[in-house]
This record gives structure tokens, sequence and C-alpha cells, in this order.
């Protein structure tokens, strides 16, 4: 009896079922309707990426999480309502109006969420708290020339701008563009949400891959502009900097820095307090939170988010090629900046400076620092050159900042 009963429902059921209607529906919440040519490039691209974070470790840390958010805001269809939405982002009311937070926190999704970390400057300023926690300023304290290195290899940045508007480029967008110079991925992004947020994508994209490349490229621009005699310089040990040094560094320079560019306070602000978590001596515990597990979820959502701003709407375009070219000539041009300063500097000691510590002036800690010290090697066995190039290496992370802050007072929002 019960089983007729039922039998007799679901024939009941069944027979008011439009199939044809329902495989439609289903299809149509899918993203193969709605696949186009730039999505598929888009998702090759996200996954050739994915290729050299894994295979080859470039910039892993931050290149899976870039593929992977650009994967998944390519991916056409529905799954665009849950994750990113251009629009909020990118459209001509948001440029005459401004991001309405309160709306992308309503109708947002997931990305769109983590993305006003990027917006409002919290991420790039968080990953500067933890490199400053991570960093020892030692080598820039006992030898303060190096800060001279660092500025020497700004030089790129500079060059980058005016070849940017040669090539078209708006000021703001231009000085975005020169920021790669610097090999630092936080501040380029900082400086670009500002100035330039529909480059964002892809002069993040292109900061991030040049500190990866640093051993392939930095290296055959080394050994064209020096000598095997000057490389193989062994330099004399640095003098012992300090606690109270340390501490009074910090300190020091945000109030100079930011009396001159306030608007580099946020970033170098930030940079400088993680430093002094690290040197005071009495907050061990909020130094190794700066350093590690902050660090790591910040890191998670800046590449993931920044990633998902490379939609193919914005991110196939001749410009994102130029900004490739461009990107590649402000490092190599902040190289050779830093070598020539190096170089005179090697002249007016009398050969008491390797002149390779001035390719480390570039703010890719301690990544530059180590190619100068492996090129130290490979001409002279023994010579390390680590402790030296720290120096620069360290002196460039400001010096980028400052440079960012520079481009901020000039193009930014007046306040």
């Amino acid at each position: 009896m019960n089983f007729s009963l039922t039998s007799h429902l679901l024939g009941a059921a069944g027979s008011n079922v439009d199939y044809g209607e329902t495989f439609e529906g289903l299809m149509k919440s899918t993203g193969f309707l709605n696949l186009d040519w730039g999505n598929v490039v888009m998702i090759v691209i996200a996954c050739f990426f994915l290729f050299l974070a894994i295979r080859f470790k470039f910039e892993p840390l931050l290149l899976v999480g870039i593929a992977f958010g650009m994967l998944l805001s390519n991916i056409p269809g529905p799954i665009s309502d849950w994750i990113f939405h251009p629009e909020f982002w990118t459209s001509e009311e948001v440029a005459a109006n401004g991001v309405d937070y309160l709306y992308v926190l309503n109708n947002g999704g997931l990305i769109d969420i983590l993305y006003i970390g990027v917006k409002t400057s919290v991420y790039p300023c968080l990953i500067f708290l933890g490199v400053g926690a991570m960093t020892d300023f030692e080598p820039l304290l006992s030898n303060p020339k190096s800060l001279i290195l660092g500025a020497a290899a700004q030089f790129g940045i500079y060059v980058a701008f005016f070849l940017a508007v040669c090539f078209g480029f708006s000021g703001p967008e231009a000085a975005s563009i020169g920021i790669v110079g610097g090999a630092d991925g936080p501040t380029a992004i900082w400086l670009t949400k500002a100035l330039a947020p529909d480059l964002l994508a892809a002069i993040a994209i292109a900061a991030y891959s040049y500190m990866a490349l640093i051993p392939v490229i930095q290296p055959p621009i080394m050994r064209l502009m020096t000598t095997k005699k000057e490389r193989a310089i062994v330099m004399k040990p640095t003098r012992k900097v300090t606690k109270r040094e340390k501490i009074l560094f910090p300190i020091i320079i945000i109030i100079a820095t930011c009396l001159f560019l306030p608007s580099v306070a946020p970033l170098l602000g930030c940079l400088m307090l993680g430093n002094l978590l690290r040197e005071c001596g009495v907050t061990a515990r909020l130094s190794d939170t700066a350093q590690n597990a902050l660090m790591n979820i910040v890191t998670i959502c800046l590449s993931v988010s920044v990633g998902a701003t490379a939609h193919y709407t914005t991110f196939l375009t001749g410009d994102t090629l130029k900004i490739v070219v461009l990107g590649l000539v402000a490092f190599t041009f902040a190289t050779v900046g830093g070598l020539l300063i190096g170089k005179l500097m090697c002249w007016l000691s009398k050969g008491k400076i390797n002149p390779l510590i001035g390719s480390a002036g570039v703010s890719a800690v301690p990544m530059a620092a180590r190619v100068s010290n492996l090129e130290g090697l490979r001409a002279k066995p023994g010579n390390y050159l680590l402790m030296h190039a720290m120096g620069p290496n360290v002196a460039g992370v400001i010096g980028s900042a400052v440079a960012a802050g520079f481009f901020m007072a000039v193009f930014g929002p007046m306040v």
C-alpha cells in the first residue's frame, strides 16, 4: 500500500518536470556558455605563473597567491558574483565619487572584501611592518655610506618615469610604473592603488616577477660593468653597532623623513615600527608575530586580491606589455645606477669598496645582497660580501619608499 502510494507520487512529480528546462538552467549556471577567448588566455597565464612559482620557486610566497587570484577572477559565469566584481573598483562612477565600501561589504564577493585591504593601503603597510621586524639595520648603521648606494639605485625609477611619459602614460601612471625599478612589491602596490588603480595588476605582477628574476637579470649587468679585479676586492669588516644606535635609528629616520614627506608616513612608519619592535628588547612577542603569523596572513590576502584584479578586460591590453618592458628598463637602470656609484666609491676609496655592493641598492631584501655576494665569490673564493651588501640593500628599501612618497606628494590627492 505504502509502496504504491510512493510510486504514484513520484510518477506525478516526474510528469511535471521539464528536463529540457532543468538541463538548460544547469548549463546557464556554469561558466561554459560565457567562456570568452580572454578568459582562456588569462587562465593559461595564471597556470603558467603557478608553474613558475612551484617548479622554479619564483617568489612562490606571493606568486602562487597572485596566480590563483587571477585564475578565480577569470573564470566566467555566476562564480564572479561570489568572487570579484571589477566594476566595484574601476567604473566611471567610482572614479568620480570614490569606492562605496558599505556597498562592497553588503554586495561584494570574497575577494572584493579582501581587496579593501589593498585599496585602503592596509596590506602594504602591514607587509612593511613585517619586513622591518625581519631586517637587521646594523650593516647600514656600521657603514652609513651605504645610503648613497641605496639612493643611487633609485635612478631606474626616474628613468622609467620619464620613458613612461614619452610612451603616453599620464604623470600618475608613469610614477606607478617607475616605482617597479625599486624592486619593492609592497611599495609599488601602495603607490599604484592610489595613483593608477587600473594598472595595479600589471604593475604588481611586473614588480614581483622582476624581484624573482634578480639572480637572472643582475649578474650579466654586474659582469659587464665591472672588471674581475674590482669584483675580487675584499672589504674589511665593519664596526660593531651599539644597541642604543639600533633603537634610535628608526625613531630618528621616521621623524626626519616624515617632516619632509608626510605622505610616506604610513609605509615608512610601519617599516620603522617593525624594526623598533625587533631592536628595543621588550617586545619580542610582537616582533615574532609581525615576522611570522601576521606577515603570512597578510601575504595571502594581498597576493590573492591583487591577482584577482588581473581580469582579462583590463589586463590583456597594449599598456600591460608597455609596463612589462618599462619595468625591465627601470630595474636594469636601477642596477646600473648602483654599480656606477659603486665604481666611483671604489675609485675614491682607492680600491677599498667593492662596486658589486652597489647593485644591492635595489630594495629586494635580502635577494639582491645575496647576488652581490655570489658574484664576489665567483671572482675570488672566500670573498664574502653579504654583510657589506646588506647595507645598500636596506638603504634601498628606505630609498624606494621615499621615492614613492615623493610621487605621492606630487601626483596624489591633495589634502
